[in-house]
């Protein structure tokens, strides 16, 4: 990134707000404010060495049960359009994704991979590729532009072989979801080993997004009948130890019908209203996010702009001892040449040369040298001179090697730094403050806010 940062915003925003809530608003500004190519908080944070990951733009629910359990008939219900085939046979069903767009769309394995990039681990493993698919419609029933559905295949128990490890890939999506719904039906396969090893394997990491509902609640029979069903079913749950906790909750749900009333309490909308909280706790804990990792920018700039100021101290240091060491280890051989030189001269050259008083002076201080030096044998001589060399030589080295200098930044990278700096502080925190004054705003009075 070079040049002054500028702040950017969405070109079709002006166009698009109208039909925005303002939840979807915040998680989308929040998600440009990271991926924007020029000015984005992963571009500026790769620049000092901070890797960040993009919030995402919706919310992602996946719902898991035995086969016919409802999943696909709540999700149908919940955006008021036929999206699901329902009763599909469970030798070809999938992953399926549901999500809100501009047209209604079907895509395979590979557009869903390229539609979700988050989710392109599920190559790995084996099988399932071919058997994810996602359905795009333009509902805005509800809360579903904020809403991704992640239709799992029916759990069985038995002999049935499904084309992939459905397992695996149900507790690998369970780490990136952030609700999972569990539905049981009254109708025989509510206690399915499968689905019970699974929702046991999820409650250990990811307790807090589980969710269980007793969904067909109105072919329970009577109320005496669905109650013992529940029984069943919490206590079929609270043999596991994990699932073993006080106050299980299991809401009675089913798909309301005109034509077919029910006596039976429905809950279904405790469905909406856990969906709409997730998406509350989404909002504020994607804003929580984007000023954490503001202060982590903020600090890693601050941190490199000061370690380049100690790295140039420390130069300056090391250049000052190479450049003594240098002189040192070059005055050796050149006093040593200045007393031959002198030594040779006759006394009437050296007065020509440096004068009288000059001539006295030099010889008051090289007397002492000449004459130890002329105490020696020969063989001495040769020695002392050739260790005043090697010294010379070793002092050389060490200052060559020993007091290296390290790279530092460049004027126009420092000011780069510095607009970031500002960006950050200036830009990004303004717009998080706003967001965050916008999304407070819809549920406490102008004169209740104090930010």
């Amino acid at each position: 990134m070079s040049g002054k940062i500028k702040n950017r915003s969405a070109a079709n925003a002006d166009s698009i707000s109208g039909g925005v809530s303002c939840d979807e608003r915040i998680l989308r500004d929040c998600h440009q404010l990271y991926t924007d190519p020029d000015s984005g908080l992963i571009t500026v944070a790769e620049s000092v060495g901070v890797k960040l990951l993009p919030p995402r733009k919706k919310i992602t629910v996946m719902l898991m049960g035995n086969h016919s359990a409802g999943k696909s008939s709540f999700i149908n219900w919940y955006v008021e359009e036929h999206i699901q085939r329902t009763g599909v046979a469970i030798e070809t069903q999938g992953f399926s994704f549901v999500t809100s767009g501009r047209k209604r769309e079907s895509l395979t394995g590979n557009a869903t991979l390229h539609l979700y990039p988050h989710f392109k681990p599920l190559q790995e493993f084996k099988g399932v590729s071919e058997y994810l698919s996602t359905e795009i419609c333009t509902s805005r029933q509800k809360r579903f532009s904020l809403v991704t559905f992640v239709d799992s295949p029916g759990l069985v128990d038995g002999d049935m072989k499904y084309p992939f490890d459905v397992d695996e890939v149900i507790l690998w999506l369970g780490d990136l979801c952030d609700l999972i719904l569990v539905f049981f039906d009254p109708m025989g396969q509510a206690l399915c080993k499968r689905t019970l090893n699974i929702v046991e394997s999820l409650n250990e990491k990811h307790g807090d997004r589980l969710r269980f509902y007793l969904s067909k609640a109105d072919e329970a029979g009577g109320e005496s009948d669905r109650q013992r069903v529940m029984m069943q079913i919490v206590q079929e749950l609270c043999k596991r130890p994990g699932l073993n906790k006080c106050g299980f909750d299991m809401p009675t749900i089913y798909i309301p019908n005109p034509n077919k009333p029910s006596r039976c309490v429905n809950q279904i909308e405790e469905v909406c209203r856990t969906v709409e909280k997730t998406i509350n706790q989404t909002v504020q804990t994607t804003l929580n996010s984007l000023e954490k990792d503001c202060e982590l920018i903020s600090e890693a700039i601050t941190d490199t702009i000061n370690n380049d100021r100690q790295t140039t101290m420390e130069n300056r240091r090391a250049r000052c001892k190479s450049c003594f060491l240098t002189l040192l280890g070059f005055s050796i051989p050149m006093a040593l040449m200045a007393i031959l030189v002198l030594g040779a001269l006759s006394k009437e050259l050296l007065e020509m040369a440096m004068g009288p008083q000059g001539t006295e002076a030099l010889s008051l201080y090289l007397t002492p040298v000449v004459r130890i030096f002329d105490s020696l044998s020969v063989e001495q001589q040769l020695y002392s001179c050739g260790g005043l060399v090697l010294t010379s030589f070793l002092m050389l080295i060490i200052a060559r090697f020993s007091f290296r200098t390290r790279p530092t930044l460049s004027g126009k990278q420092k000011r780069q730094l510095q607009e970031k700096l500002e960006y950050v502080q200036e830009v990004v925190k303004t717009k998080k403050k706003k967001l965050y004054e916008d999304y407070l705003r819809q549920s406490v009075s102008d004169h209740d806010m104090d930010l």
